[in-house]
């Protein structure tokens, strides 16, 4: 016994490495039986029957008949013979070319041109009247408004605000001497003149604008007297060279 004993302690570990590939060559045997199986399953053949497909190319009539019947219904319907293009198409800019279209009516065309017509006769008229030379005329005595012997609240005070035929506009000034130059001429109408005031209140240059309404070229003489003959207040604190309007409404006498 005790032989035996000495015999299994000098094997055990050779006896149990022979188990150990015994059982591994055991396990391989399994796992490729399985794989097979699986194999063989997914590699059933399929057979396909080709002998109930018609195989015969299509004629050229035929063809074409099927494509026509593929196109649309409403197409169809419509006559047409070409097929749809899969091309887009904007219909935004063909509701722009119907409304366009309609807008052009002979009534719009005329206003329009009516339009055109007016403005190019009042240009003409403008460079009419500026090309004709305002006459010189000697010293004409005018009546005036002035603030001789007033302090200058007053004259602040009595500034007239209301309706009027003359009206100057010159930031923080007042004037001081204001010659009234508005029923010296035959025919009415109204002048503006630009203006350019010193600090001294001095009007150092009067130019009449243009207007095609007015025929008699005198009105616009008298208005550039009256204007350079218009003096305002004193300030230190304005500008050098100030410049304002003075607007004349001449009254038909």
């Amino acid at each position: 016994m005790g032989k035996i004993i000495e015999i299994y302690n000098r094997n055990i570990y050779g006896v149990i490495t022979t188990l150990i590939f015994h059982i591994l060559i055991l396990l391989f045997l399994i796992l490729s039986h399985v794989n097979l199986s699986d194999q063989s399953k997914k590699t059933d053949s399929i057979v396909l029957d080709l002998t109930q497909i018609d195989l015969k190319m299509p004629e050229p009539e035929k063809e074409k008949k099927q494509l026509q019947e593929s196109a649309p219904v409403q197409q169809q319907k419509s006559g047409a013979t070409e097929l749809a293009s899969n091309r887009a198409v904007n219909d935004a800019v063909k509701g722009t070319e119907k409304s366009s279209a309609a807008s052009r009516d002979p009534f719009f065309d005329k206003a329009y041109a009516n339009d055109i017509a007016a403005a190019k006769k009042l240009v003409s008229d403008v460079n009419q009247t500026l090309a004709r030379k305002i006459p010189e005329i000697g010293d004409i005595p005018m009546p005036a408004d002035h603030a001789e012997g007033k302090t200058r609240e007053e004259v602040k005070q009595s500034n007239y605000k209301g309706k009027s035929n003359i009206h100057y506009s010159l930031e923080n000034r007042y004037h001081a001497y204001l010659p009234i130059p508005v029923y010296l001429a035959e025919g009415g109408g109204e002048v503006i003149v630009d203006i350019v005031v010193g600090r001294d209140g001095v009007v150092l240059k009067a130019e009449p604008r243009p207007n095609p309404a007015i025929a008699d070229l005198t009105t616009f003489a008298y208005a550039r007297q009256a204007a350079e003959k218009t003096i305002f207040n004193e300030d230190p604190k304005a500008p050098e060279r100030q410049k304002g309007t003075i607007t004349y409404l001449f009254l038909a006498q």
